[in-house]
C-alpha cells in the first residue's frame, strides 16, 4: 500500500482536533490502496492542544505529533512537518476544517494518475488577495495562482525539492511555485471554521504579503533606483533652466509653495527608498544568523529529532 502522511500545523486548535480527525478519517478510510498517518505540528499553542495531541496519539498509532518550544510561526511548522513526514505522498492542510477533506481523493488521483507532482486547492480570492497576487506576478518571476492555499498534496519528489530550499524567511506558496513542477489546481468553497477564531490579523497578512514579494523579487529596489535617477535628471534640468533665467532676467524671489512641495516630495521619496532597502537588508541580517527554523520540545516518538534546517 502507498503511504500518505497528512501534515497539519496547529496553533490553539484543541477544540477542533477530534472533529478534524473524524472528518478526515471518514474520507481516507474510503480510499483503497493507501495507508494514512497524521502528523500534527504544535506551533507553541497556549491552550490544551498539546494535551489533546498526547491523548489522541496514545489512542491511535497512526497519529503523531511534534511540539515546538514556543510559537515559531506557520511557515516553520510547515517546514518541520515536511521534514519529518514519511511516505510516498504528503498532504498539507489546516486543522480547522476550512480545507475540506473531501478534496483528498481528487488530489491523490491527480498526483498518482494525472501526471502531476502536486495538486493544490484554490478558492475564490478576496480583493486583497487578488491585489497581492497581481502585484507579485508583475514584479516576480515566480507566478502565484490566484486564490491558491496551503492545502496541497505532494509527491515525495516535490517534498524533497522544497526541503532543499532551507532559507529561514520562508514563503511556502512561492517556494511551491519556485521548484517548477506542474501543479494541478482544484477549486473549492471555503466553509466556516469548525471552532475558535482565525489566528491571522490584518497586520500579519500585510507582513506576510511583504515577505512574499521581497522573497522572490528585487524589482522594488530597481524601481527606487530608476525613480531616483529620473528625479535627479529633472532636478538637473531645472537647475540649468533656473540659471539661464537668472542670467537673462535677474534673480526672482523664490516661491514658498514650490520649495515646500519639493522638500516634502523628495523627503518622502528618500524615506520610502530607505524603507525598501531596510526590508531587504533585514532579510539579509536574519538569514546571516543561520538560526534553526524551530526548536523541537517534544514529539510522539520521544527520541532525538533534528531541530535545525537541513544542510544541502
Amino acid at each position: 500500500m502507498k503511504q500518505v502522511a497528512i501534515v497539519i500545523p496547529v496553533y490553539n486548535e484543541a477544540e477542533n482536533l477530534a472533529l478534524f480527525l473524524k472528518e478526515t478519517a471518514s474520507v481516507c478510510d474510503a480510499i483503497p490502496g493507501y495507508d494514512f498517518t497524521w502528523l500534527f505540528v504544535n506551533d507553541g499553542s497556549t491552550d490544551g492542544t498539546l494535551t489533546e495531541l498526547r491523548r489522541l496519539s496514545s489512542e491511535n498509532g497512526q497519529i503523531q505529533y511534534l511540539s515546538f518550544s514556543r510559537n515559531f510561526g506557520k511557515e516553520s511548522a510547515i517546514y518541520a512537518g515536511l521534514q519529518h513526514a514519511e511516505g510516498d505522498f504528503v498532504i498539507l492542510m489546516d486543522g480547522d476544517l476550512q480545507h475540506p477533506p473531501a478534496l483528498i481523493p481528487s488530489m491523490l488521483e491527480a498526483v498518482t494518475d494525472g501526471g502531476f507532482e502536486a495538486a493544490g486547492a484554490k478558492r475564490k480570492a478576496s480583493l486583497s488577495s487578488r491585489m497581492f497576487t497581481g502585484i507579485n506576478n508583475r514584479v516576480s518571476s515566480v507566478k502565484l495562482e490566484k486564490g491558491a492555499t496551503d492545502f496541497m498534496c505532494m509527491s515525495r519528489k516535490f517534498v524533497d525539492s522544497v526541503l532543499k530550499l532551507s532559507e529561514s524567511q520562508r514563503f511556502s506558496k512561492g517556494l511551491f511555485a519556485w521548484v517548477g513542477f506542474e501543479i494541478k489546481w482544484l477549486d473549492y468553497e471555503q466553509g466556516p471554521r469548525a471552532g475558535g477564531k482565525s489566528k491571522w490579523s490584518s497586520s500579519k497578512l500585510v507582513h506576510y504579503a511583504a515577505d512574499g514579494i521581497t522573497s522572490f523579487s528585487i524589482l522594488p529596489l530597481r524601481i527606487v533606483t530608476i525613480v531616483g535617477a529620473v528625479i535627479s535628471l529633472l532636478a538637473f534640468i531645472y537647475i540649468i533652466a533656473t540659471l539661464i533665467k537668472t542670467w537673462i532676467t535677474g534673480i526672482d524671489v523664490p516661491g514658498y509653495v514650490t520649495t515646500l512641495c519639493a522638500i516634502l516630495f523628495l523627503g518622502g521619496l528618500v524615506l520610502l527608498a530607505i524603507g525598501i532597502l531596510g526590508a531587504y537588508i533585514g532579510r539579509i541580517y536574519l538569514e546571516s544568523k543561520d538560526r534553526p527554523l524551530y526548536i523541537l520540545d517534544e514529539s510522539s516518538e520521544q527520541k532525538d529529532e533534528p531541530d535545525e534546517k537541513q544542510s544541502n
